[in-house]
């Protein structure tokens, strides 16, 4: 056997219970390795089924359609060795397997050890961790009837004297890291099949287990992730890591619009284990190995070849927070059309920052896609857009796709209206004018008959507000509804914390793309793309209109020269005591004394004002969080209540804990 094997990771966009499109993808993906001559692939977590299933998970027919095509894919996988990730029964409970795989035979199946069940993760509620150094044997009948049993647990694979072992993508995350026990065995190779969801940076996090996983337990690991958005509201960025000996051998493209995406590498098995013959760690003899499955597979002989990184130099900019932004959320909303089967985007236009970056990120959605993949196979993935055949270029796709709608009131400005304009004429969308204010003084005149008196802003004020942002929603859901669009809302992070916003109103939509991003990063992330945008040429110029204004909701008479920050407080500000108060759990008198630290140009008086009013609020507003649409999740901070903030809806609101501030 040579000493160089070349091995890949394969990024899949993959789907919920889509076991024909799912099927398809992977034999695509092993199609793609056998043609770059690949010995060994690894394909994502839960591949086969796909990971959002939720509850589905709990069917038993969701795990004998995984079973089933785990036999419809096996003879594809002729000549090759590769892990198919699917949910199993044993013993009554359900386990995240990995079945490898070796030139069309299957070997076994390990199971993964420790569950994701932080943040968006809800692992523990459907699978079982399987212990540690335990192996059984599991009988399974095959597509046509026959019965076979298998090595089930924690096991490790020798093929032609290759050991292979497994830590399923939680399973590299703990202190207690499986591949510890495997470097025990002189294992050649660690598979990471995972489903890591997009956040800022966490790719930074992967490459440093990845790496410290290669260099400490002297092996070749081979780390591969989903692509794409897979079940609405995580984003995966692929993003396959390959390394050897602790040195990185290859990493595949982020964030990519394709399907399919393989990355391969050469690897050197004899230099890591000269690696491990030279380690000083403690080594602990084990005192058997019935975890060892042992078979046969030719490899070819190969030669190395050095790593080469020039398309993904944008992932080092000193920018690559507002890039990461762009390219996830225009793949995530891309994604979330298409699988929805929606015919495009509909934005409430109102000339302020929220709906700017809602509708721009359409608009990158159609550029990236087709700077990814080309424009024949950008609208080959949306053909059942009829309307999008003829169309030569992302702008005439734009007209087609995007609909956006500035809607006035008497106290709307000229200003928000001509940056509204500006906006939807840099993106090519197909933008209309829809005034209001008709509707809200029909509105006015049926409540003060009810009531039998006049409405006045001194007496209601929030319900004045909130009547024009209301009466926005039925002519642009009207909108959306005509086109079968999907109706986007424009929401963000800092106003979910405090319940700034109309409910049935700005919080109208199918999906809320940018709830789980705060107010602050939100108008730096505009005055970026303004300015200096993607690879420099990827600007769009018409936020110009949109950078020079305070944000403002525009609902109040303009005399009274109306902004959020004076409604609520700085916005970066409330961001701050969000992120302690709700990531880091803080009371408020512990808030107090951070945010006297770290903003000592606003006095005691003001920071006291504005630490209740943030408690009080966010307390009062549970209610609105609980109902707005799916947000995507891009951080750690993310403030949805059914994946990962949950708060009750009636509490107390720290009443105590606010008296004792004084």
């Amino acid at each position: 056997m040579s000493d160089y094997i070349k091995v890949a990771g394969a990024a899949l966009n993959q789907t919920p219970m889509d076991w024909e499109g799912n099927q398809n993808r992977i034999i695509a993906a092993l199609q793609e390795a056998k043609r770059r001559q690949v010995s060994i692939l690894c394909l994502p977590e839960l591949c086969i089924s796909g990971y959002g299933c939720e509850d589905m998970f709990y069917a038993p027919g969701l795990w004998q359609a995984s079973v089933r095509t785990l036999f419809d894919i096996l003879p594809h996988t002729k000549g090759i060795i590769t892990c198919l990730g699917l949910p199993m029964m044993y013993q009554n409970r359900i386990f995240n397997v990995c079945a490898m795989i070796v030139d069309g035979k299957i070997e076994g199946f390990a199971a993964k050890q420790f569950l994701a069940g932080n943040g968006i993760h809800y692992e523990p509620r459907w699978f079982t961790p399987w212990t540690s150094e335990k192996r059984v044997m599991i009988e399974i009948k095959d597509n046509e009837g026959q019965a076979h049993k298998y090595p089930f647990g924690d096991i490790f694979f020798e093929v032609s004297g290759i050991k292979i072992g497994f830590e399923i993508c939680e399973d590299a995350w703990v202190a207690n890291r499986p591949g510890r026990k495997l470097y025990q065995y002189g294992i050649d190779l660690i598979m990471n099949p995972s489903a890591s969801h997009f956040a800022f940076n966490k790719i930074d996090v992967r490459k440093r287990f990845v790496l410290e996983g290669s260099r400490a337990f002297g092996v070749a690991y081979l780390y591969s992730n989903l692509l794409g958005n897979e079940a609405g509201r995580a984003i995966y960025d692929g993003g396959v890591i390959i390394a050897s000996s602790g040195e990185i051998a290859n990493i595949g493209r982020r964030l990519s619009f394709h399907d399919v995406l393989v990355t391969d590498a050469v690897i050197d098995i004899n230099a890591n284990r000269i690696a491990q013959s030279q380690a000083s760690t403690l080594f602990e003899v084990p005192e058997f190995l019935d975890r060892r499955i042992q078979s046969q597979f030719t490899f070819p002989s190969m030669t190395t070849r050095p790593f080469d990184q020039k398309e993904r130099d944008w992932e080092y900019s000193e920018t690559r927070k507002e890039e990461e932004f762009a390219r996830a959320v225009a793949l995530g909303l891309f994604d979330y059309m298409r699988k929805s089967r929606s015919r495009g985007f509909v934005i409430s236009l109102s000339g302020g920052a929220d709906s700017a970056a809602v509708a721009v990120c359409c608009f990158l959605a159609i550029k990236l896609g087709i700077e990814s993949i080309g424009l024949e196979a950008f609208k080959a993935k949306i053909d059942y857009i009829v309307a999008l055949k003829d169309c030569t270029s992302a702008e005439e796709i734009a007209m087609q796709l995007i609909t956006t709608a500035y809607q006035p009131s008497e106290n709307s400005s000229e200003i928000t209206r001509r940056a509204a304009e500006e906006v939807a004429k840099s993106i090519s969308a197909n933008h209309s004018e829809m005034d209001i204010n008709n509707i809200v003084k029909n509105y006015h005149a049926i409540i003060e008959g009810s009531l039998n008196r006049k409405l006045s802003w001194q007496n209601d004020d929030i319900a004045l507000q909130n009547i024009q942002a209301r009466v926005r929603a039925p002519s642009v859901w009207m909108l959306a509804n005509i086109q079968g669009a999907l109706l986007l809302s424009t929401s963000n992070r800092s106003e979910a914390a405090v319940g700034y916003a109309t409910m049935d109103g700005d919080t109208s939509g199918g999906l809320s793309p940018i709830a789980g991003i705060d107010k602050a990063f939100l108008r730096k992330w505009l005055v970026w793309l303004e300015k200096y945008g993607i690879n420099d040429t990827l600007r769009i110029e018409g936020l110009s209109y949109i950078n020079s204004q305070q944000p403002t909701a525009e609902l109040r008479p303009q005399e009274s020269k109306q902004t959020d920050e004076d409604d609520l407080m700085p916005y970066d500000l409330l961001d701050e005591i969000e992120e302690a108060a709700i990531r880091d759990k803080k009371m408020p008198a512990e808030c107090l004394l951070l945010m006297q630290n770290r903003f000592p140009q606003y006095t005691h008086a003001q920071l006291l004002v504005w630490i209740k009013r943030f408690f009080t609020l966010w307390s009062r507003n549970q209610w609105k969080r609980e109902r707005y649409a799916p947000s995507f999740h891009l951080d750690d901070k993310n403030l949805d209540p059914k994946t990962w903030c949950r708060f009750p809806i009636l509490s107390s609101g720290f009443e105590r804990e606010l008296k004792e501030l004084g």
